[in-house]
């Protein structure tokens, strides 16, 4: 039996960006992706401490150091610049696997965006 577990979380960072006219997606510092062990295209849910939205899209990698944290494309509506957001990650495992398993947890400073 396989099941669903957090992979990764980058807790509380602060949106810097919104872009509307956008193809869709979340841009974020490749600093804050390489900490977190996730990679580019990863679907990752977003949830919004500020408003309670809940949602999902993909990574593109974002400028390293930058602190970028930019929803693209109609999930640009679900923020607001300076909102702030939690990233998860989630893999499929075996069960027995995911006794074990130790997901990536990252607390970033949230007026920078920066790795503590």
């Amino acid at each position: 039996m396989n099941i669903e577990v957090v992979k990764s979380k980058i807790h509380k960072v602060t949106v810097t960006e919104a872009n509307l006219n956008y193809v869709g997606s979340i841009t974020i510092d490749e600093d804050l992706m390489d900490a977190s062990n996730i990679i580019e295209h990863e679907k990752v849910q977003i949830v919004n401490i500020n408003n309670g939205e809940r949602f999902e899209t993909y990574v593109i990698k974002g400028e390293r150091a930058s602190g970028v944290i930019c929803l693209n494309g109609p999930a640009a509506r679900k923020v607001q610049v300076g909102d702030v957001v939690i990233i998860i990650s989630y893999a499929s495992m075996d069960f027995e696997e995911a006794k074990t398993f130790k997901p990536s947890f990252i607390f970033p400073d949230i007026t920078t965006n920066s790795i503590v």
